[in-house]
C-alpha cells in the first residue's frame, strides 16, 4: 500500500501543479462549446421533450471533458515516466444523481485505463497524440455530445450504437434529465464490460512488461 499511496500522491500533486492545463483549460473549452453551439443551434435542434438544447449540451460536454482528460492524464504521465527513465511500475436538480456518479466514475476509469495502454504502447509523444487525435477524440465527438442520435438517419443510429463512448454519454445524461436514447441499464452493462476488457488487457501488458522491460 505504501507504493500505491506514494504513486497516488505523486499523481494528484502533479495534476494540481498544472491545474491551469488540467482544470482551467478543459473548463474554458467546454464553456466555449456551450456558448457557441447553444447560441447557434438553440431552437433549431429538437432533443428531449421539455429539455432545451443548451441544457441538453451540458452533461454531454461535462462527460466529454472527463473522458478526454482521464485519458490524457494517465497516458501522458506514464509515457513521461518511460521517457525520463523513472518508471518502476445554477442550483442543479438531478433526476438520478447516482447514475451521474456511476457513469462519471466508469467513464473516467475506462479512459484512464485506455490511456495506460496507450502510454505503454507509445514510444514518443507524437504516437500518443496520434492515438488521442485519431481514436479518442473522434469517438468522443461521435458519441452524441452535441445531438440526440434519434435525430440521425438509421445507418448512423446503428453506427452510434457500436460506439461505447455513446453509452457513457447517454447514461451520464440520463442522470440529469431522467431521459436518454437508450436504457441506462444497457449503457451500464456495455460500459462495464468495456472497462473489464480494457482493464484485463492493461493488467496483461503490465504483467508481461510490455515495452517496459528491456
Amino acid at each position: 500500500m505504501t507504493g500505491w499511496q506514494t504513486l497516488f500522491y505523486k499523481e494528484v500533486l502533479r495534476f494540481w501543479k498544472v491545474s491551469f492545463q488540467t482544470v482551467a483549460a478543459p473548463v474554458l473549452t467546454a464553456v466555449l462549446y456551450l456558448l457557441i453551439f447553444g447560441h447557434v443551434l438553440e431552437g433549431h435542434v429538437k432533443v428531449y421533450d421539455r429539455i432545451s438544447y443548451t441544457a441538453f449540451l451540458v452533461p454531454g460536454l461535462v462527460m466529454m471533458s472527463v473522458l478526454q482528460n482521464a485519458f490524457a492524464n494517465s497516458s501522458s504521465s506514464l509515457i513521461q515516466s518511460k521517457i525520463m527513465g523513472s518508471l518502476v511500475f445554477a442550483r442543479p436538480e438531478f433526476a438520478a444523481p447516482l447514475w451521474i456518479f456511476v457513469f462519471a466514475f466508469l467513464g473516467a476509469a475506462l479512459l484512464a485505463t485506455l490511456g495506460l495502454i496507450a502510454g505503454l504502447w507509445a514510444d514518443k509523444f507524437d504516437q500518443l497524440a496520434a492515438f488521442q487525435n485519431f481514436v479518442v477524440v473522434p469517438m468522443t465527438f461521435l458519441s452524441g455530445v452535441f445531438y440526440s442520435i434519434q435525430s440521425l438517419p438509421p445507418f448512423w443510429q446503428t453506427a452510434s450504437h457500436l460506439n461505447p463512448f455513446f453509452y457513457m454519454i447517454d447514461g451520464f445524461r440520463y442522470g440529469f434529465f431522467g431521459q436518454s436514447d437508450t436504457s441506462p441499464w444497457l449503457s451500464l452493462g456495455i460500459v462495464g464490460m468495456a472497462w473489464l476488457a480494457v482493464s484485463a488487457l492493461a493488467v496483461h501488458l503490465l504483467r508481461t512488461g510490455y515495452k517496459i522491460r528491456n
